[in-house]
């Protein structure tokens, strides 16, 4: 069967053998690989989930059944195999397919997935709605062993084990111990459990001895005997104290022993944990010898595994060894991270202080309520993290941290725009939460020299919660250093006022010229400080000009723009006004070029807006006229 005809043969995938199913599995690796070194990706984790992904597919129909992927970057092969196989060179690519799931891309991709540690609790209100609706569907939640370091997915098993219904949680185990070693012995069981003449000797046994009322007497004790027995030698008495039946551990890349173990899994009309060691990269060297640098990776040679070009200087590169200085002259200082380490440029730190460096998992919230406790007791605690990511630490920095003003400094990476992970993962949603917390100061580098500054200021000179936030990627053009001001002045200019804070400023500089090669004289005002806000220079040049541009990469609601114009009328000054955003924050996935150029948030667009206030476009905007993003 070759791969065109596979993209018409997802209800098909039960009927084919193992041996077919093999040579399909790894026809689908090769492609994957080729496809990712193109395109760029998420390629371990898919990698890793090949075999399970078809498993899955051979029993059951994910148009009808409900698979809820955890994160969902490992949902590569489900797209492949569920029609969009032809479209895989589009992966991650503006107007592309997502590289997470996406109901609105396919009926069978069940829920948008980009956070970690949330698919149990969604797959157990998707079993309580079909109990409710009275719908027939199966419901499985496939989770790695990442995620369970996230609280959340504790709650959802909590709730899931008594639920009574059928539920089917796999744990895609690929690195993490759950617990010790299994030993011989109990691989040995476990190989035994998966044969089929065992599940069918156990299913003519259960009925066999629930026909009689001694039967099922005997039944209870039998069973409670081997539970005992088995739970000495394998981890499954913490899953099967929360209600679950526990089924494994089994080799992931065992297609045989996988779909026999799924199918009767199926069966059972009860919430199931099914335990599926895997291994990340399986099948491509590269990635199988450094999982951690193929979790998330740029187009590479799908032979050698070089990628095709360096990342060379970052914000967090820098934001790391601005941290190791840091450290090296205050033994206060600390770094914590959630399970992203090398993403938040915190592997040097690790290695030179690993006594004061925290890696608390994919747990938000613990981190900062940890920071507050360290900060508490006089530690000076830097917690590096993802904006799309800090969200899930809202009530823990107004709870734990604002309230009693204490001194924890927040390294918020990726804000803005971050590009081909899409919605789930623009940093687009931090300047306005951030903004809500008492005592909240967030600081705006446009450039290394200023992330530098700005960051030894926040953990050494300040007091309080500090944020300071810097985009993915590399600075632009402007590459100053505006000192300890809340806002500096970069162009005099009396027809128009264009403001802007972090790396957008560039784009605003831009626009700037622009304009300028068009006899407007332009004043650029860059926010250094945008919490809070302190508004002084921006209305002393919108006094001189009337006109007031502001572009900047977030959320309408909440936005800077909104507050400045809010000081604006405070003062009593009446200006004609335009906002440039990113609108309701929906942002699909795209190179942050063609997303910029998409939201008007380029060169080209902030000019194109500016004429629009100046009054001599072909719409003259109005005080307060607003540009929305993609929705």
């Amino acid at each position: 069967m070759t791969m065109r005809e596979e993209n018409k043969f997802h209800p098909l995938l039960a009927e084919i053998g193992d041996q077919e199913g093999v040579a399909l599995c790894a026809q689908l690796r090769r492609e994957l690989v080729e496809d990712v070194s193109r395109t760029g990706g998420h390629l371990a984790s898919n990698l890793g989930a090949v075999e399970l992904t078809v498993a899955i597919h051979r029993v059951f129909d994910t148009q009808v059944d409900r698979l809820v992927f955890d994160v969902g970057h490992q949902c590569y092969l489900h797209k492949m195999l569920t029609g969009r196989r032809d479209q895989m060179s589009t992966l991650r690519q503006l107007d592309g397919i997502a590289g997470f799931p996406k109901p609105a891309e396919s009926g069978h991709d069940a829920f948008i997935a980009g956070h970690a540690s949330n698919s149990v609790a969604v797959a157990l209100g998707m079993a309580r709605a079909r109990q409710v609706t009275g719908e027939d569907y199966k419901v499985l939640a496939l989770i790695g062993d990442g995620a369970l370091t996230g609280g959340l997915a504790y709650e959802g098993l909590s709730a899931a084990g008594g639920c009574g219904q059928q539920l089917l949680v796999i744990l895609n185990d690929n690195g993490m111990s759950i617990t010790s070693n299994v030993g011989g012995v109990a691989q040995h069981l476990a190989r035994q459990r998966l044969r089929p003449q065992y599940l069918a000797f156990k299913k003519r046994y259960q009925k066999m001895m629930g026909a009689t009322r001694p039967g099922r007497a005997a039944y209870r004790v039998i069973h409670q005997v081997k539970q005992g027995l088995k739970q000495s030698m394998l981890p499954c008495s913490m899953f099967e104290n929360m209600g679950f039946r526990y089924l494994g551990p089994v080799d992931g890349h065992n297609l045989a022993d996988l779909t026999s173990i799924l199918r009767y899994a199926r069966q059972l009309n009860e919430p199931v944990l099914l335990h599926v060691k895997t291994v990340k990269g399986k099948g491509f060297l590269p990635a199988e010898e450094n999982p951690d640098a193929f979790h998330g990776v740029g187009p590479f040679d799908p032979i050698t595994g070089q990628l095709r070009s360096s990342a060379g200087e970052t914000f967090s590169s820098h934001f790391g060894e601005t941290m190791v200085r840091l450290a090296r002259a205050d033994s206060r200082v600390c770094a914590i991270t959630a399970a992203m380490t090398g993403g938040t440029g915190l592997e040097e730190f690790s290695r030179q202080f690993p006594s004061r460096f925290f890696d608390v998992g994919i747990a938000e919230g613990c981190a900062v309520s940890m920071a507050a406790g360290m900060a508490k007791q006089g530690a000076v605690p830097v917690f590096a993290v993802y904006s799309t990511f800090l969200q899930r630490s809202y009530d823990m920095l107004l709870h734990d941290v604002s309230l009693q003003n204490l001194h924890v400094v927040l390294g918020v990476d990726r804000a803005g725009l971050v590009g081909e992970d899409g919605e789930t993962h623009q940093g687009l949603f931090d300047v306005s939460y951030l903004d809500s917390i008492p005592n909240m100061t967030v600081l705006a580098p446009a450039s290394y020299a200023e992330l530098d500054e700005m960051l030894e200021r926040a953990v050494c000179r300040m007091d309080g919660p500090v944020a300071v936030r810097y985009p993915r990627g590399g600075q632009g053009e402007y590459s100053g250093c505006a000192g300890e001001e809340p806002a500096s002045l970069l162009m005099s200019g009396s027809d128009l006022t264009l403001v802007g804070y972090g790396v957008g400023i560039n784009q605003v500089l831009e626009a700037a010229r622009l304009l300028a090669g068009q006899g407007v004289r332009t004043e650029v005002v860059k926010l250094n400080q945008i919490t809070p806000l302190v508004p002084d220079l921006v209305l002393s040049s919108v006094r001189k000009t009337g006109r007031m541009v502001v572009a900047e990469e977030c959320a309408a609601s909440g936005c800077v723009g909104m507050r400045l114009e809010a000081a604006l009328q405070g003062a009593g000054i009446s200006a004609r006004c335009a906002l440039i955003h990113c609108g309701a924050g929906v942002v699909p996935h795209g190179a942050v070029s063609q997303l910029r150029k998409k939201l008007s948030l380029d060169g080209n667009g902030i000019a194109a807006k500016a004429w629009e206030v100046l009054g001599n476009g072909k719409t003259a905007a109005g005080r307060g006229a607003d540009t929305a993003g993609a929705g």
